[in-house]
């Protein structure tokens, strides 16, 4: 029996050249601290200048902060809440990847409320406690495909001395507005364009798995799971198009919307887990190296859901007992892998050893346990670590 509940409330502005709309649009506030990257890409790029230009077209006043790194951290939540505080900003704006976004709405919700953002967070050393305030307004404005985090109320930091990884949302986290302009992703190297568009086809299939699924979700995830399989591979050897990066940026969005509907699952503990210990590790890296045990793992005991997504995938499963069909999703993913370049990662260059296993399985457990209850296979601590085992190399 369906039981579900549908609630997006974030209005998204999507198409190439759309972020002109940016200067006449209604803006949920007078004054935007606009977060970006420390590493200078908004900047050589053009799209800050052009962002500043656009809000100024609209009255908006600025402040710029820019320190935000690829697995963003507790430190700079609480610099960046401190300075809207200072500066009497009524809203904040996320320029970038998934990093400068999630911190845009962690950022909102520090502003909004006393002490520091892990007050608020809900497992591992959080403080558990309630906001009394919802998070000031977020606006996206995405350059990469690859999180969904425009059509999400989830955002993950990490607290650097204690090594945890965690994502957090509730109904004011959501972006009250995102632009999503694929004019903007053209520039995205192929590296990054291959792990970001990952990490959107993870998000889509773990929720296509998930128990929490729902009717509209599913539709999304076989959505973005087969324009992700058809086009991710063209934009890493060519990002020029401006039609294939509309695509895979509308697969990112249609995945984002899975995650708010029907969440990931573990997957994206285990994978936490590893770049909460090593930060140098990307996301979608860390994801791409779990995922064939992982997914094989699945494979086992969902394989008609995992065999759905190997049809979207393109994969042939006609005349073969329903296990190999299940299977049939990890040939298919071997294959995506293989096609963005991404199947000579391992572990171990990223400094991971085989010896942290047994503490990244604790680790995925104890600080993104309720992904784990959401997953449709109980996986115990034993059989987390075979899955590390098994992709460690």
């Amino acid at each position: 029996m369906l039981d579900f509940t549908f609630h997006m409330p974030t209005r998204i502005i999507f198409g190439a050249g759309r972020l002109a709309e940016l200067g006449r649009t209604r803006l949920p506030g007078r004054k935007a601290l606009v977060v970006v990257s420390a590493g200078g890409s908004m900047r050589r790029t053009g799209h800050l200048d052009k962002v500043l230009a656009l809000l100024a077209q609209n009255g908006c006043a600025t402040v710029i902060f820019e320190k935000i790194q690829p697995n963003p951290v507790l430190a700079h939540v609480d610099e960046g809440a401190a300075l809207v505080r200072a500066e009497g900003c009524d809203f904040v704006l996320g320029l970038g990847g998934g990093s400068t976004i999630d911190s845009a709405k962690s950022i909102a919700l520090a502003a909004a409320n006393p002490g520091s953002y892990w007050d608020y967070i809900q497992s591992g050393t959080g403080g558990r406690k309630r906001p009394e305030r919802p998070a000031l307004p977020v606006v996206a404005v995405p350059t990469t495909a690859g999180t969904g985090t425009e059509a999400d109320p989830w955002t993950v930091i990490t607290r650097e001395d204690t090594n945890e990884k965690i994502g957090w949302g509730d109904d004011s986290t959501y972006p009250a507005l995102s632009i999503v302009d694929p004019m903007l992703m053209v520039s995205v190297p192929p590296a990054v364009t291959a792990m970001t568009g990952m990490d959107a086809f993870f998000h889509a299939a773990e929720a296509y798995l998930s128990t929490a699924r729902q009717p509209s979700s599913d539709l999304l995830a076989l959505e973005a799971v087969s324009l992700i399989s058809q086009f991710l591979p063209q934009a890493v050897k060519d990002g020029s198009s401006v039609q294939v990066r509309t695509m895979l940026a509308w697969a990112s969005t249609a995945a984002g919307l899975c995650e708010s509907l029907s969440s990931c699952i573990s997957h994206h503990s285990l994978e936490h887990a590893l770049s909460a210990h090593h930060p140098a590790l990307p996301h979608g890296a860390g994801l791409v190296m779990l995922s064939l045990p992982y997914f094989e793992v699945m494979a086992r005991f969902q394989p008609k859901r995992c065999a759905d997504l190997a049809v979207t995938m393109g994969e042939d499963i006609e005349g073969m007992e329903l296990r190999e069909q299940g299977l049939a999703l990890v040939t298919a993913l071997r294959k995506l892998i293989a096609a963005v370049g991404l199947d000579g990662l391992k572990m171990s260059d990223y400094g991971v050893t085989r010896e942290e296993i047994p503490a990244l399985a604790r680790n995925a457990r104890e600080t993104m346990g309720g992904l784990f209850a959401v997953t449709p296979v109980d996986l115990r601590e034993d059989a987390v670590i075979a899955i590390f085992e098994k992709a460690y190399r």
